[in-house]
C-alpha cells in the first residue's frame, strides 16, 4: 500500500465491531506516533491507551467513542514543548497533531479504522485520567475494526485551485 493508498482510502470511521485490536496493532499504531517528528524534538506528547471496557467508560463520560475498542488519547505537555520566540507561539498542539495523524495513517495500514475527535469535554478527559496542569488533551484517536465501508462526506473534496495557489 502506497501513502497516496493511505490518504485516498482512509476515512472517519464511526461504527466498529466488538472485536478487540491485537496489542500487536496497538504497539505498531504507538510506534508511529512516538516517531512522528516534533518541533525542535522536544517530544512533549504522550499518549494515554484507553483499551479496557472500564477505561472506555471514562472516555465516554466526555466524549463519544463511536463503540470502538480502543481510544488513544494525546496529550501534549505545554510546558515541555517549544515556543516560537518571535511571537510566543506554543507549538504543543501542532506537535500532538502530527503524532495523532501518523498513529491514524498506521492503523489504516492494519487494516483498522479510526476517527479523529475533537468534540469531548476536556475537563473531564483531564480528571479521568489524572492529567497535570500543564498537560493538554489534544485530541482523541478512536480505533477499532470498522462496522462501516465509508464515511458520508469521504472524497468530498473542494477542488486544487481553491485548495492551493502558487505566490
Amino acid at each position: 500500500m502506497t501513502f497516496a493508498d493511505l490518504t485516498n482510502e482512509r476515512y472517519s470511521s464511526r461504527s466498529y465491531t466488538d472485536e478487540p485490536v491485537s496489542d500487536e496493532d496497538i504497539v505498531s499504531i504507538l510506534e508511529a506516533g512516538r516517531m512522528a517528528p516534533t518541533a525542535k524534538n522536544l517530544q512533549p506528547v504522550r499518549v494515554i491507551v484507553a483499551d479496557t471496557p472500564e477505561s472506555i467508560a471514562r472516555i465516554g463520560k466526555a466524549a463519544g467513542p463511536y463503540g470502538a475498542t480502543v481510544a488513544l488519547i494525546v496529550v501534549a505537555d505545554a510546558s515541555k514543548a517549544w515556543v516560537r520566540p518571535q511571537d510566543g507561539k506554543n507549538f504543543g498542539d501542532i506537535d500532538a497533531s502530527i503524532v495523532t495523524t501518523q498513529m491514524m495513517y498506521r492503523a489504516q495500514e492494519l487494516g483498522l479504522g479510526s476517527v479523529w475527535i475533537g468534540y469531548f469535554d476536556p475537563a473531564v478527559v483531564k480528571e479521568a485520567f489524572g492529567l497535570g496542569e500543564t498537560e493538554e488533551v489534544s485530541a482523541i484517536l478512536a480505533v477499532g475494526h470498522r462496522a462501516d465501508e465509508t464515511s458520508s462526506n469521504h472524497g468530498n473534496r473542494k477542488p486544487m485551485s481553491e485548495f492551493a495557489s502558487r505566490a
